[in-house]
Parts: structure tokens; C-alpha cells; sequence
């Protein structure tokens, strides 16, 4: 009887310090997780100093935390997780000044067009217009 109950007492020990400890299993997967505004680079360089706040949520989507005591600020979060591990995370704030888009910060930066970029896709807007006609 006393083998059986401190057998018993062992096992239930064992088993809680096993169940809570941080060791890891061999083989384990562990899943990706993707949490956030997902923002890409394209996305930022459709933006332009004065939009009004539904162009930018068109453009940029649904801000993950619009603050109640700041209605000027729009926060974009996204991070990737394996587990307890953090793989990526990014930041990108956008800020209004009324209702026009004044400045926004973050990993994303737009970049500069040049002239001959901004002249390539202006045709090829049009050849996709012309395109559309036409079908």
C-alpha cells in the first residue's frame, strides 16, 4: 500500500513538473503565426501628404489600433511568431492633421519615383484602360 501511494505521489509529481517546465519535445512543429496588418511596400507608396482618412484606409486598410484619446494617429502592428519565438515584427504610424494625412513613420519608407518610372506607368495605365475598352 505505501509503494502504491508514494508511486503514485511520484508520478503526479513528475508529471506537473514535466507539464509546466520549458523543456522542449524533439520533433515538436511548431506553428507560424501571422498576427497584424499585413503592409507592403507598394502600399506605403501610394501614400501622399493630404489624403483624406478613406483614401488611406483604402490604400492602406484598417488601422489594428486606432486610439480613442489620439483619433490622429493610426497604428499598422504586424508580427510573425514560431511559438514563443519572434521572428519579425514591424511598426508603421500614420498621422492626420483633421481629416487630411499629415506625416507617417514606421519600417515602410515610400520610395522616390523618377521621372521615367512615373512616365512607365502612366502608359501603362493607359494600355490597360485601352485593354479594358476593347474586351
Amino acid at each position: 500500500m505505501k509503494k502504491i501511494l508514494s508511486f503514485s505521489l511520484l508520478a503526479i509529481l513528475v508529471t506537473s513538473v514535466l507539464g509546466c517546465s520549458s523543456l522542449r519535445f524533439p520533433g515538436v512543429y511548431r506553428l507560424v503565426v501571422l498576427q497584424g496588418n499585413y503592409l507592403e511596400q507598394d502600399m506605403v507608396d501610394q501614400l501622399e501628404v493630404g489624403m483624406n482618412r478613406r483614401q488611406v484606409r483604402y490604400v492602406m486598410g484598417t488601422p489594428l489600433i486606432s486610439d480613442t484619446f489620439n483619433p490622429d494617429r493610426w497604428d499598422y502592428y504586424f508580427n510573425i511568431r514560431r511559438g514563443e519565438q519572434e521572428l519579425s515584427e514591424y511598426h508603421f504610424t500614420v498621422f492626420f492633421e483633421g481629416d487630411k494625412l499629415a506625416h507617417w513613420e514606421g519600417e515602410y519608407e515610400p520610395k522616390a519615383k523618377t521621372a521615367k518610372e512615373q512616365q512607365e506607368d502612366a502608359i501603362e495605365r493607359t494600355r490597360k484602360k485601352e485593354e479594358a475598352k476593347f474586351k
